[in-house]
């Protein structure tokens, strides 16, 4: 004869069962929880914390230099932290040479080197103006055999320094793609590529190779306006990154 009753065995196995089947899901979704508490409230923030204390802020410097005539010059795209003898010597690692002060002699030699087609590596630059002041470096990497054409970047030393009190070396590296007339004054001078973001990408990447970066980094829209034209009259145009290198200490 069959028995029809269940044995408090059994019974009490289908309700060990039944709690498992909805403590399992529980236990799931406290868990997950319980890491994003970590994460958002723990990790990240310590993380910010610890990326703010070796990372310098930006958001009081200018964006753009000045001409000697108070007109806006070329944009600031690029920024090195470190000593001015660390700077000077990851550029010539790099292969780029200083730029000669500008006056009569290394006027007329760019001049002549120009018509002539010759190289002039040290080639003056034009002054621009920072903090009131103008470059206190300027680096250069020729074209070919003519100073018509060169890479080339100017440095200004912050009022600020990063966190562990380096100094912050504030740049604009733009390319001299050919000698004419500016459009704003009828000058000679030397108008740049439009294309800012390459040379600032060129600049690091030859400064990467030099193995002497111990970091580097962007920060995103530090430009919020993304284009404008320089004293010469030149139109330029960027993503609006700043490009960051911090040069292993000696």
């Amino acid at each position: 004869m069959t028995d029809n009753h269940s044995s408090p065995e059994n019974s009490s196995t289908a309700e060990t069962s039944q709690r498992g089947g909805w403590q399992r899901p529980v236990i799931a979704f406290c868990s997950v929880l319980g890491i994003y508490f970590v994460v958002a409230y723990v990790i990240l923030p310590f993380g910010w914390e610890q990326f703010e204390k070796r990372h310098p802020a930006f958001d009081g410097d200018p964006r753009i230099t000045v001409t000697g005539d108070k007109h806006p010059g070329d944009p600031l795209n690029v920024a090195l932290i470190g000593t001015a003898e660390e700077l000077q010597q990851i550029l010539a690692a790099a292969q780029w040479f200083p730029a000669n002060p500008l006056g009569l002699k290394s006027d007329l030699k760019i001049a002549v080197d120009t018509v002539l087609e010759r190289p002039y590596n040290e080639a003056p630059v034009s002054n621009l103006f920072l903090f009131g002041r103008k470059e206190d470096f300027a680096f250069e990497q020729p074209v070919g055999d003519n100073p018509r054409q060169r890479h080339h970047v100017r440095f200004w030393k912050s009022p600020t320094s990063d966190p562990a009190g380096r100094p912050i070396w504030l740049g604009s590296a733009t390319y001299d793609e050919r000698v004419g007339l500016s459009h704003t004054t009828g000058q000679i001078t030397h108008h740049i590529s439009g294309d800012v973001d390459a040379e600032r990408n060129h600049l690091m990447q030859n400064l990467e190779q030099t193995k002497q970066l111990s970091e580097t980094y962007q920060i995103p829209d530090f430009h919020p306006v993304k284009e404008g034209r320089n004293g010469g009259g030149d139109l330029w145009k960027t993503d609006g990154a700043l490009s960051v290198g911090v040069i292993a200490p000696k």
